[in-house]
């Protein structure tokens, strides 16, 4: 059975797991898909962070490890085909359409968060620090 994840810069949502993993005290272990990647405002409201079908996987092992990769539903080629030839554009949405990272990381079930220790990351600020998240895990048989 596939594995769907929702995520965000403020929240991580996953959905569509199977049942089985509902009997694990940590019912992130497995395999996700990607299925939007929203930035969640103050007031509430959800915009689409990676366009309006960005792809992505996550995992998250027994050991507590993690990877998470987003990519952007509309990503720029480059156009000299070679990647250490881009213009300046080019680089800058290679950047901006992804975001990537890896580490460790902790789930709190009962107050529905997760906390990430990020090892290292795409976006350099972010590499040695931990980010917390509010998540939820919906289930369909």
């Amino acid at each position: 059975m596939t594995n769907y994840l929702k995520t965000g810069l403020v929240a991580v949502a996953v959905l569509l797991f199977s049942f089985a993993a509902m009997a694990q005290s940590n019912p992130l272990i497995g395999s996700w898909r990607l299925i939007a990647a929203d930035k969640v405002l103050p007031d509430g409201r959800r915009l689409p962070d990676y366009g309006s079908a960005p792809a992505g996987l996550a995992v998250f092992t027994s050991d507590n490890h993690y990877v998470v990769e987003i990519f952007s539903s509309e990503r720029l080629k480059f156009a000299s085909g070679n990647r250490s030839a881009g213009t300046p554009g080019e680089y800058k949405d290679a950047v901006l359409s992804t975001s990537c990272h890896f580490g460790t990381y902790a789930v709190d079930v009962t107050n529905g968060t997760i906390s990430f220790q990020i090892e290292r990351s795409s976006f350099p600020n972010y590499d040695g620090t931990t980010r917390t998240n509010p998540f939820m895990v919906r289930g369909t048989p």
